[in-house]
């Protein structure tokens, strides 16, 4: 996982912004950013070292959990970022669909939605977080 440095700089956004919403963000925000760094140290021990082009049986696994918990967040949080989050872990699972049905997307492309995905969940959260904190900083709740 850690051989080159776009390898590195995805890991570092990922821990960044996931501190950043278990320390300012709400409820919502924690769940959801602990889910998924959760979800993200647990795929890199289900990717299976055998060939690249391959189902992985566990990280579509772990995707459809994932998938299940943004749905439940979706459902029940007061916030917008939820709903993104969902539709781009949507997207992950159906990627893997595509690949499950050898519907033959090049491997590349599978690999790109699933990082740019995760990318945009990491991003959604971000935003979310950033939100929630300054509404309780507007009301006087979270004063630093």
């Amino acid at each position: 996982m850690f051989e080159t440095i776009p390898a590195y700089v995805g890991a570092g956004f990922m821990v960044i912004v996931g501190l950043f919403a278990l320390l300012k963000g709400g409820e919502p925000e924690r769940i959801g950013a602990g889910a998924y760094i959760i979800g993200w140290f647990a795929s890199l021990l289900l990717q299976t070292s055998g060939s690249p082009f391959g189902v992985q049986w566990g990280v579509f696994v772990l995707d459809v959990v994932m998938l299940i918990i943004f749905s439940a967040m979706v459902w029940k949080a007061p916030r917008s970022w939820p709903v993104w989050a969902c539709a781009l872990q949507l997207l992950t699972v159906t990627s893997h669909v595509m690949v499950m049905m050898r519907l033959s997307p090049p491997i590349s492309a599978f690999y790109t939605v699933v990082n740019m995905a995760g990318y945009g969940i990491m991003l959604a959260i971000a935003v979310g977080t950033f939100w929630a904190w300054q509404e309780r900083r507007a009301i006087g709740v979270d004063i630093d």
